[in-house]
């Protein structure tokens, strides 16, 4: 005859018996600016997708007309609408501040065997914005 032996299940531990996790915080995020700022730019493209449904919204409501367009209009005049795009402009501004700063050290660019310093990888990006502002802007207020 066969011996097995029967080893007892191990018992159900949160972590790896032999690992040692420091316990942390659910608000450790909050310990320094940088994972502040982390979590807030991820935050922000929630706000960036309610500028796109806002959008979409729009151009439904002028595909159906005037007065489709004119309740639309109505609605964004509400102040809870008004609020949720003041908020949501201030986190799509820190959005893409943020996305331009990250850019140089996403994507480093070298010349010459010399990593390009990254306000010169950044500039561009600003300079684009405020060119296609300028001209949004002189477009909608002429």
């Amino acid at each position: 005859m066969r011996q097995e032996i029967v080893k007892a299940a191990p018992a159900y531990t949160e972590f790896h018996p032999r690992w040692y996790r420091a316990p942390v915080s659910v608000y450790w995020w909050l310990g320094q600016w940088r994972y502040l700022k982390f979590i807030l730019r991820e935050l922000s493209s929630l706000f960036v997708a309610s500028f796109v449904v806002i959008t979409l919204l729009q151009v439904r409501a002028l595909r159906n007309g005037p007065e489709a367009y004119s309740r639309f209009q109505h609605w964004l005049q509400s102040p809870w609408m008004i609020a949720l795009n003041l908020v949501s402009f201030l986190f799509v501004v820190f959005h893409t501040i943020t996305w331009f700063n990250l850019a140089p050290r996403a994507m480093p660019i070298w010349v010459r065997g010399k990593r390009l310093p990254e306000f010169l990888v950044a500039a561009p990006n600003y300079a684009i914005w405020l060119v296609a502002s300028v001209v949004i802007a002189w477009f909608v207020l002429r």
